[in-house]
């Protein structure tokens, strides 16, 4: 609920099945393994989706090995100390996996590793939270986000609720963030272009500690930035380029057909083709991959909340098209062993 009482309106965009459905293309590379590096399963709000719906997606023809559960408040607990409720996503999320490792849903392993959410302005009081995540993950609970992504302008937003400003900098995150390292656990970052500075100051910080930046550095593409596309690219090259001087820092390369982003091939009369997406976020992957190498650069679907703009197997060829050039080995790195050494995944 907003302080006003009112619930706001879900920041990402709707998905129409039918729409996706007018754009079929052949699966690139389809024996290229993939290790989709960030999901997330909703329901019943903003839409429904699961494990069934995810593999109907991640059924089309790429070969999805694994994939990370990432937080998105699903299925808190919903009672209990406060601090404790989002464990309840774990839980969920390492019921899902249990199912996946059955066998029973086909090959894929699906929430091979879960990222949670535990609140770190608790400081040093936080532990006991991790502990709790690390219980219910049953031996897949590998990082923890907080919702960080957050700027002046409450129009400008990725989350129903957005986190307060300056988070990334405040003293009590900072000292939760440094009771990761003791568990060995990641730290995924969301922030738009606009924080980059802080995450900068964040991982000079905390060298040991492992942080994976989501979606690119998240460049803002509406509200007062809209129409500025070549200045707000040069302002988060000039940051992402220093970030990628930090050694502890991965990015993750995706989460581009969100609303936020500025992108508008959600308003075109057919979905967007592999090309064209290629053809749009080209100057975002390069720079990325360029800039931090192939070693710690991860391919991520962002699924479902980029499908309100492109499809599954639409998107999976847009990012084989953009690393076209790439070696056998750097293929590798991009599309699973990267993410599956950072998560400490076992895929074949």
């Amino acid at each position: 609920m907003s302080a006003s009482g009112h619930e706001l309106k879900h920041p990402h965009l709707p998905i129409n099945e039918e729409w996706l459905a007018r754009r079929q293309e052949e699966i690139l590379e389809p024996e290229l393994p993939i290790v989709d590096a960030h999901h997330h399963f909703y329901g019943p709000r903003p839409y429904r989706y699961f494990l069934e719906d995810f593999l109907a997606d991640t059924n089309t023809g790429h070969n999805i090995r694994a994939s990370v559960y990432v937080q998105c408040r699903s299925m808190y607990r919903a009672d209990g100390p406060p601090e404790l409720q989002p464990v309840g996503e774990t839980e969920f999320a390492n019921g899902v996996a249990a199912q996946s490792a059955s066998g029973h849903y086909g090959p894929s392993r699906i929430c091979a590793g879960i990222v949670g959410f535990a609140d770190l302005t608790l400081g040093d009081r936080v532990e006991p939270v991790l502990e709790a995540h690390l219980q219910a993950g049953g031996g897949r609970f590998r990082g923890i986000r907080n919702f960080t992504a957050s700027h002046s302008d409450p129009d400008l937003r990725t989350t129903p609720i957005p986190p307060p400003l300056g988070l990334l900098v405040d003293d009590g995150f900072r000292r939760g963030v440094a009771r990761l390292g003791r568990f060995g656990m990641t730290l995924d970052v969301w922030a738009y272009h606009t924080q980059l500075n802080e995450v900068i100051d964040l991982a000079r910080r905390f060298a040991n500690q492992v942080i994976v930046v989501n979606h690119v550095g998240g460049p803002i593409g509406i509200g007062s930035y809209a129409g500025k596309r070549d200045q707000v690219f040069a302002a988060w090259k000039a940051d992402m380029l220093t970030l990628a001087d930090c050694p502890n820092v991965f990015v993750k390369l995706g989460g581009l057909a969100m609303r936020i982003g500025g992108f508008t091939f959600h308003e075109r009369p057919l979905p967007p083709s592999s090309t064209e997406l290629a053809a749009a976020w080209r100057p975002y992957i390069e720079t990325c991959i360029e800039a931090f190498g192939p070693s710690r650069c991860i391919f991520e679907s962002n699924f479902p909340v980029d499908k309100g703009m492109c499809s599954y197997p639409v998107v999976w060829n847009a990012f084989k098209r953009l690393a076209a050039g790439a070696s056998a080995d750097e293929k590798r790195a991009l599309f699973s062993a990267n993410a599956a050494r950072i998560y400490r995944l076992a895929i074949d």
